[in-house]
């Protein structure tokens, strides 16, 4: 296995990639969510790459238009489509022997992963999907799904600390009783955005594999608005949305070498 750096083309403009090489005749590409350059919060896609490379499977990254090392305008990831082509395309060129092609999206990069019914991959692995509209803040409050908030407050009256804490009053009433009232909300209706995503992953026919790190506010909002018992979610206990410790990192490499062995 060797790590290339690169640049390719994307219209006019020039965008970083870096190359894991392997044998491999299965492929994945790694789409970065959000402003986050390639190599991934904590260098958290830089080693998955690392990984799933030396398991004989060549991993490609990169920087969207107006991130990291790449030209032009950040336009968001509703405006990605070109981008991930234009990384698609370079792979294919780079590692002619990949028959099968897997993208890997965390958070908006999964919801463009949907939006653009996984053009040209044969699979989707979409962790921790983004359904909000617009802002993610709303009045300066944080977003919980409802039952998020409930699986918090059961877990915390199981805690008998946090029953000490309470008692003594350590615990801030009025944010309590707003958190009491927040769970009592029922789930909230799908987002125009949701919707959009869920109309294009219908558009697509390869594999999908959902991943949700259960202690991610995005992956419990992404929940609240999709079916809890789909079969294709897998979900890692106690991880968070990037999947830092060593344990959910190991969990997050199992998953991904499962869909590209299957």
């Amino acid at each position: 296995m060797s790590r290339l750096h690169l640049q390719f083309g994307c219209g006019s403009l020039k965008l970083a990639g870096t190359l894991d090489t392997a044998p491999g005749t299965a492929g994945l590409l790694i789409v970065s969510g959000g402003n986050e350059i390639r190599s991934g919060a904590f260098s958290g896609q830089s080693l998955l790459a690392a990984r799933i490379a030396r398991a004989g499977f060549p991993v490609f990254r990169f920087d969207r238009r107006g991130i990291g090392e790449s030209e032009g305008e950040n336009r968001g990831f509703r405006s990605s489509a070109g981008d991930i082509r234009a990384a698609r395309e370079a792979f294919g060129a780079m590692a002619p022997q990949v028959e099968r092609l897997f993208a890997l999206g965390n958070c908006d990069a999964a919801s463009a992963l949907m939006l653009n019914a996984g053009e040209g991959f044969d699979g989707l692995i979409l962790s921790n999907p983004w359904t909000i509209d617009g802002d993610e803040q709303s009045e300066g409050e944080t977003v919980h799904a409802p039952a998020a908030i409930r699986s918090r407050y059961t877990e915390k009256l199981k805690n008998p600390r946090e029953i000490v804490r309470l008692l003594r009053g350590g615990v801030d009433l009025g944010k309590l009783a707003r958190g009491v009232i927040a769970s009592l909300r029922p789930a909230p209706a799908p987002s125009g955005l949701a919707q959009e995503m869920r109309d294009g992953l219908e558009r697509f026919d390869g594999k999908v594999q959902f991943l949700l790190a259960d202690q991610d506010r995005t992956a419990q909002l992404f929940e609240s608005v999709w079916d809890r018992l789909d079969p294709r979610i897998a979900r890692c206990p106690n991880a968070g949305h990037s999947y830092v410790l060593p344990e959910h990192q190991d969990w997050l490499t199992a998953q991904v070498l499962g869909c590209l062995r299957s």
